[in-house]
C-alpha cells in the first residue's frame, strides 16, 4: 500500500513476484493506509513492518512460531534493536503509563539476559508487529483519525478492552532506523501527532473509575508536556497539538462509548498492565 511515495521505492516493488501493490495518490497516513491493506487480507495473521526497519531473515517465521505456540494471544511484538548499534533495544513493546504517556520498552539500553525472555507486553509496537487479523477485524484495526503516532498503542488499548493479550517473542529480530520519515523523534511532525493522539488513547480507551482516577494524573503530564516541549523550541507544535486534542474531545467520546460498550476486560485487568511508576521514565520494565 505505496502512501504516495516519490522515491521509487512502489516502482521496485512491483518487480518482486507474489507482491500487489496499491499506489495511493496522496500520503493518507499510517493508519489508514495500514487499514485499507489489512481490509484486503484474508489471512489469519496480518504482519506490519516499517519501510525503516530491516529483518532478520527469520523474522516473520519466528513471530508465526510464536502465535502457533499461544493460540489465545493476538498480539505478537518483536525485539527491535537499534540500527546500526546492534546491542543497544529500540524496544520490546510499548509501555502505557497511569498518566496515559507512552514509549518504548527499554529504548537505547544495552541488551540483556532479561531482553531474551518472552512475556506479556502492554501491546506491541506496529513497526514490527504481528496480529491475529479476525481480532483487528473486531476492534475496526487503527482509528484513522490519528494519521500517525500513538495509533499502535491505542490499537493494542483496544485490543486489550476487547479481551485479547499480547506478548513479546525475543527471536524475532528487527532493526529500526527510527522517525525516519517524519524529522526525528522531536520533529514539528512528531511532536504534534504524537501528542494530540496521547490525549485522545487516554479518553477513548482508560475504563471505568480508573478514567476519573487517573485524569488529574493526564492533565499534569500534559501540562508538563508544554513546558518540557517549548524548552526544546517546539513551543507552537506542542500548543496545536493541546488545542486540536481538546477540541475533539466531544468525537473521541462518542467512540469511548461504543469502545467502553464491548468491553470484556475488567478494570483490574486493566491496571495490572499499566505502568504505575510514580516518577514515568523509559527504563527497562
Amino acid at each position: 500500500m505505496d502512501n504516495g511515495s516519490t522515491d521509487g521505492s512502489a516502482d521496485i516493488a512491483h518487480d518482486f513476484p507474489g507482491v500487489t501493490v496499491r499506489n495511493l495518490e496522496r500520503n493518507i497516513g499510517f493508519a489508514s493506509a495500514n487499514n485499507k491493506a489489512i481490509f484486503e487480507c484474508d489471512t489469519e495473521y496480518v504482519a506490519l513492518i516499517n519501510p525503516d526497519v530491516f529483518p532478520e531473515k527469520d523474522w516473520l517465521e519466528r513471530l508465526i512460531a510464536g502465535a502457533e505456540q499461544n493460540p489465545n494471544i493476538s498480539m505478537f511484538g518483536s525485539r527491535q534493536m537499534m540500527y546500526g548499534e546492534h546491542e543497544r533495544i529500540d524496544g520490546i513493546g510499548d509501555i502505557y503509563h497511569i498518566s496515559g504517556l507512552i514509549w518504548r520498552n527499554g529504548f537505547n539500553h544495552r541488551l540483556s539476559d532479561r531482553d531474551l525472555v518472552s512475556r506479556e507486553i502492554f501491546s506491541p509496537c506496529a513497526a514490527a508487529a504481528l496480529y491475529r487479523c479476525d481480532a483487528l477485524l473486531g476492534v475496526g484495526c487503527f482509528d484513522e483519525d490519528y494519521f500517525c503516532y500513538a495509533e499502535d498503542v491505542d490499537l493494542g488499548f483496544r485490543l486489550r478492552l476487547a479481551g485479547h493479550t499480547c506478548i513479546y517473542v525475543p527471536d524475532a529480530v528487527v532493526y529500526h532506523v527510527g522517525s525516519l520519515s517524519s524529522g526525528g523523534r522531536h520533529s514539528e511532525f512528531a511532536v504534534y501527532h504524537g501528542r494530540r493522539n496521547i490525549i485522545w488513547t487516554f479518553i477513548k480507551n482508560m475504563p471505568g473509575v480508573l478514567f476519573w482516577l487517573l485524569l488529574p494524573m493526564h492533565v499534569f503530564s500534559n501540562f508538563i508536556a508544554i513546558l518540557y516541549f517549548a524548552v526544546l523550541g517546539q513551543s507552537k507544535a506542542i500548543l496545536r497539538a493541546q488545542r486540536d486534542g481538546i477540541k475533539r474531545i466531544p468525537k473521541m467520546w462518542r467512540k469511548r462509548r461504543k469502545i467502553q460498550a464491548y468491553r470484556k476486560a475488567s478494570v483490574f485487568d486493566i491496571w495490572r498492565v499499566l505502568d504505575k511508576r510514580m516518577i514515568p521514565f523509559n527504563r527497562k520494565g
